[in-house]
């Protein structure tokens, strides 16, 4: 091979490689653009849970759903903010796509429970039932809920009157 041919492949390898690095870096910097805006609206989103206005953490999480559908802590936190409005067969269709996601949230005790007072708000009894039962079974006591237990026999005691009454 001669001589310019060896600095044609260098210099043609040098120049691809330059620009990959500024590909990539722009490709970078717009990813962690879109990064920071949806970490801003989860992050204004739990403010305003917080502060109970749930009507406009509602419109919020509706935009972050959509580009976050697969996101474990944005379903959850649609499915809290569902069901603070009282929109209990929403917030049922987030927490089941929350454990979808996770299905190690089972072993969650305050996530179980949740998601069966959200399951027995929507009228999904049967499914409710299933769910406390999972938490009866697993007789968990969390130190930050020490009525724990007493509100999953409560619950299993209103389904069981609600069952008989049909």
């Amino acid at each position: 091979m001669k001589e310019t041919t060896r600095k044609y492949i260098l210099l043609s390898l040098l120049i691809f490689v330059m620009v990959g690095f500024i590909v990539a870096t722009v490709l970078a910097n717009k990813q962690n653009q879109i990064f920071e805006t949806e970490d801003f609206l989860y992050q204004q989103t739990i403010q305003l849970y917080q502060a109970g206005n749930y009507t406009e953490a509602q419109s919020l999480i509706a935009d972050l759903t959509i580009e976050n559908g697969d996101s474990e802590m944005v379903n959850y936190l649609a499915g809290l903010i569902a069901a603070n409005l009282g929109e209990y067969s929403a917030a049922a269709i987030y927490m089941q796509k929350t454990l979808d996601i996770n299905p190690h949230n089972v072993e969650v005790p305050m996530f179980m429970l949740q998601f069966a007072e959200v399951l027995f708000s929507a009228e999904r009894y049967a499914d409710a039932k299933v769910v406390l039962e999972r938490c009866k079974e697993w007789n968990w006591q969390p130190q930050d809920y020490p009525g724990y237990q007493e509100q999953v026999q409560g619950m299993l005691a209103q389904i069981e009157n609600i069952e008989q009454g049909r």
